[in-house]
């Protein structure tokens, strides 16, 4: 069984769809990399897989296994740069959702917390303030927040977004390293050069899917071509 599975799948607001027949899987240990201009839906589809936007049509099945199982790295806003927080305590209210009625931590999620801080590098500056972390030191923040919360799926919506070149670097090479010791994960991403370079996957995204299949198999001039209208 897929860990998810969309099957002509249409999304949108208020009536007015945005992306169109959706149709693909992920089954765990892939490397989705999900691709498209601005406005073509990247964003709505993500809001889909978390399940925060019901689909106008088409079915989208989870496997039970993901409920409260799954890791989402958002895109970089003020807000959380500025969190008054601790490295430590932002990694460790990752652990929060897989708690339910339970709000209070125990011995095990401070031990995963700090696993996660020790994979990605980031013990040694466990008791600062994230607020005054660089750029990659609140992503790497933040992917060890969404590493406690992941069971078998990490979500990555641009994560290097807003990172200068050498942080953005450092980021793909742990997400790839993550992908490695077994995680799946789905990346949305603006730079598809780096991306699709570890990717076993690629969904591109248009009006309508425009490709979804091995990376090994992905034209892009072709797709870009069709993208712009250039051919049908």
């Amino acid at each position: 069984m897929s860990l998810i599975s969309f099957e002509k799948v249409t999304l949108g607001y208020e009536g007015q769809p945005v992306v169109k027949d959706l149709t693909f899987e992920v089954n765990k240990g892939d490397y989705l990399c999900v691709l498209g201009q601005n406005g073509s839906g990247k964003s709505t589809m993500m809001k889909a897989l978390l399940g925060f936007l019901a689909p106008m049509s088409g079915r989208i099945t989870r496997d039970p296994k993901l409920k409260n199982a799954i890791g989402y790295l958002p895109q970089q806003e003020p807000a959380q740069s500025d969190f008054p927080a601790s490295v430590y305590e932002v990694v460790l209210s990752g652990c929060q959702n897989r708690k339910g009625f339970f709000p209070f931590y125990n011995k095990a999620d401070r031990a995963l917390c700090e696993e996660k801080m020790a994979l990605l590098g980031i013990a040694d500056i466990a008791g600062r303030s994230f607020k005054d972390l660089s750029g990659g030191q609140k992503q790497r923040a933040l992917l060890a927040r969404a590493l406690c919360a992941a069971g078998d799926l990490l979500l990555l919506d641009e994560p290097a977004a807003a990172l200068d070149p050498v942080a953005a670097e450092e980021l793909y090479v742990l997400v790839r390293a993550l992908h490695k010791k077994g995680m799946t994960v789905i990346m949305i991403s603006h730079d598809p050069e780096r991306a699709i370079r570890d990717a076993t996957h690629i969904l591109h995204l248009g009006q309508e899917m425009l490709y979804f299949g091995p990376t090994a198999d992905y034209d892009r001039p072709a797709i870009l071509k069709r993208e712009r209208g250039e051919i049908t």
